[in-house]
């Protein structure tokens, strides 16, 4: 089916039930992965004292969160899939919401920083900038907001039964402007490796303070 012509809800809907269905094999596959470049990048950048208020936005079974606690952080977890909003809360110990990326209900200025590691690449292009823009609103004046997807060339739709869209830096730059954001840093990974071996693209961003 053209992805253009399925709704928002149906778009989200499949993709959670893909999720739902491959919790325990998608946290067997990926509870090992290192991210720590990841999580460095974003904390790195966020201004003021420690602990941080941190949202782990598609934070999957929790692995990312149970790390940001152990620094000594205030995380909160975000996830679509119910399944993973309960190992999350089992795993971690952290606070975890259950919410459609599509239908968030985020505080205003409540976090200093966002982690949305492999999350917004779910997000199909025409509700990005809305996303974006209420992401901005939950940060406070400063915050941070990382993310790591992976790239391609501005094509989206299914792929394995999850829809995504794939950003070039240029395009990705262009909806993280749009949302008032300001670029702090970009980086492609697995670090080390030709570009064209480098499928993912990391950068993070600053909400402008007052």
């Amino acid at each position: 089916m053209n992805p253009d012509r399925q709704d928002l809800t149906t778009i989200s809907s499949l993709t959670l039930a893909h999720y739902n269905e491959r919790a325990d094999d998608f946290w067997k596959g990926t509870r090992e992965h290192d991210v720590g470049q990841n999580i460095a990048a974003l904390l790195k950048h966020i201004k003021g004292e420690s602990p941080y208020t941190i949202l782990d936005f598609g934070c999957g079974p929790g692995r990312d969160l149970k790390t940001f606690a152990k620094l000594g952080h205030i995380p909160v977890g975000l996830d679509g899939a119910a399944r993973f909003v309960e190992m999350a809360r089992a795993y971690s110990g952290c606070e975890v919401w259950h919410q459609d990326f599509l239908r968030l209900d985020l505080p205003d200025g409540h976090f200093d920083g966002i982690f949305a590691n492999a999350s917004l690449f779910h997000i199909p292009g025409r509700a990005l900038p809305r996303v974006l823009k209420e992401l901005h609103a939950t940060l406070k004046p400063d915050g941070v907001l990382f993310s790591s997807n992976p790239r391609g060339d501005n094509e989206e739709g299914w792929s394995r039964g999850r829809y995504g869209a794939y950003h070039t830096i240029e395009a990705w730059r262009g909806y993280m402007i749009a949302a008032e954001f300001i670029e702090v840093t970009h980086y492609y990974r697995p670090a080390g490796l030709p570009r064209e071996q480098q499928p993912w693209l990391a950068s993070v961003w600053r909400k402008p303070g007052r």
